[in-house]
């Protein structure tokens, strides 16, 4: 696996092809999605920060939300050639990070990020392979388009291959 990491930031999205592959870092409550074509060998990523850009008013970075961030990371990828009618998706992420004592749904952002990606990809039509969302720890995830591998590392835990 000889290739570049391509790196995704925060509320960010990117796409690579194999041999390179793609990772992002620090994910608590936000969620990372991979879509991926096997085919073509391309997988995008896209950090999602919140579920629903329809809540925010200053909503101009699309890759900030599930339903937009999508939506942009699928125009992205058909872009650098993929075939999106075959895509797949891997997600990890959405924990909760804090312990709270309440029943707020704002404070459970990491359960809504995780059904908001999940009900966006239903609408597309795009199945999710793998996923290794909730509980209460962070992740970093880095994607290998040429395998088609998910690895999930998280500090104090065994690397999960996906």
């Amino acid at each position: 696996m000889a290739g570049e990491m391509i790196k995704v930031g925060m509320a960010d999205l990117n796409v690579c092809r194999a041999p390179d592959a793609i990772t992002t870092l620090g994910l608590g409550s936000c969620v990372g999605v991979v879509l991926y074509d096997k085919g073509a060998k391309i997988a995008g990523m896209v950090h999602v920060m919140l579920p629903d850009s329809t809540q925010i008013r200053q909503n101009h970075n699309k890759a900030k939300f599930a339903d937009t961030g999508i939506d942009a990371l699928l125009a992205m990828m058909a872009k650098a050639g993929a075939k999106t009618t075959s895509l797949t998706a891997k997600i990890a992420g959405g924990a909760q990070m804090f312990a709270f004592n309440s029943s707020n749904d704002m404070l459970r952002v990491g359960e809504r990020n995780v059904q908001a990606v999940k009900e966006k990809l239903r609408s597309l039509g795009i199945r999710i392979l793998a996923e290794d969302t909730g509980l209460n720890y962070g992740r970093t995830v880095e994607f290998y388009p040429e395998t088609g591998e998910f690895w999930v590392k998280s500090v104090g835990k065994p690397v999960k291959i996906l």
